[in-house]
């Protein structure tokens, strides 16, 4: 899998047309050659002329790559969906509904909904794995500026939080607060028991030594950022899934502007599915388009 971005001029030699994503869905959800369900014949499938549909050479039974995918039915053509893809893919801090207007020549509410659809692709393709070995865990505040307090407890902010393992994935998810049992329950969900857990000094994390996890806490307020724990022989920071906020925050400053609650989970998973998959930037698109 190249690490190389696929470059503007690339993409258009690629998928000049919609007949050549039309191929490209095919090849990558079933393949040119498979067993047909209908004769149970492995044959090759040769793509119609009228329709966006492939025909087994052996029965001549029908295949619709885009059916229960986010292209059927749209009106929008697979090259544009396919674009629009692509620049979710290269960007690193994300592409609004505005920009993607301007770029694709479309209205802003085809736009919208584009952006929104390929956010849940970016989910569904990151699938579900349970964090282990050394897990960083922090939370964030997430929003507009509002006078008065700051950090925890400031009025009006989105509480998301984060575990990255160190070295491999990054998971994240919207919570409703940060008492002991919120926390409690993402952690055991997401990280295998008798993994190492690096914190802050919130008192939320005690509960981690109790359920099996070797938890240590990196006190902030003292200026600590990390330390070696001689017990366990593990350093603990929270460094790398702070580095993610910072560049989650900025993101949402300079791109979106704000990003409401409701859809605060969508705009995580887009960011998390570029974190996880960053190493393999080319495969980055097909692996999004075999989750349509």
């Amino acid at each position: 899998m190249s690490s190389e971005k696929l470059t503007v001029r690339q993409f258009f030699a690629r998928f000049p047309n919609d007949d050549a994503c039309l191929n490209h869905i095919m090849e990558v959800r079933y393949g040119m050659r498979h067993v047909c369900e209908r004769c149970g014949k492995e044959a090759t499938f040769h793509k119609m002329s009228e329709r966006r549909a492939f025909a087994c050479a052996a029965c001549g039974d029908h295949v619709y790559p885009c059916a229960g995918t986010i292209f059927q039915d749209s009106r929008t053509s697979l090259q544009t969906w396919f674009y629009a893809i692509y620049l979710f893919v290269v960007t690193r801090h994300g592409v609004s509904g505005k920009e993607l207007e301007r770029t694709l020549g479309v209205t802003y509410k085809t736009a919208w909904r584009m952006g929104q659809q390929i956010r849940q692709l970016m989910e569904k393709a990151d699938g579900f794995a349970m964090l282990q070995g050394h897990v960083e865990a922090d939370e964030a505040y997430v929003g507009g500026h509002r006078p008065g307090k700051r950090g925890r407890g400031a009025a009006g902010k989105t509480i998301v939080m984060g575990m990255k393992e160190r070295g491999g994935r990054l998971t994240t998810e919207v919570i409703p607060d940060v008492k002991k049992a919120t926390l409690r329950d993402v952690v055991n969900r997401n990280v295998e028991p008798g993994s190492v857990v690096s914190t802050d000094e919130l008192m939320s994390y005690g509960l981690l030594e109790g359920d099996g996890y070797v938890h240590g806490q990196v006190k902030h307020g003292a200026k600590e950022w990390s330390y070696y724990d001689y017990r366990h022989g593990a350093t603990h920071s929270t460094n790398s899934v702070e580095a993610f906020w910072r560049l989650f925050k900025a993101s949402v400053r300079s791109t979106h502007i704000h990003v409401s609650p409701k859809y605060m989970d969508r705009y995580l998973s887009e960011f998390a599915f570029r974190s996880n998959h960053r190493a393999m930037r080319n495969a980055m698109f097909d692996l999004l388009i075999g989750a349509v």
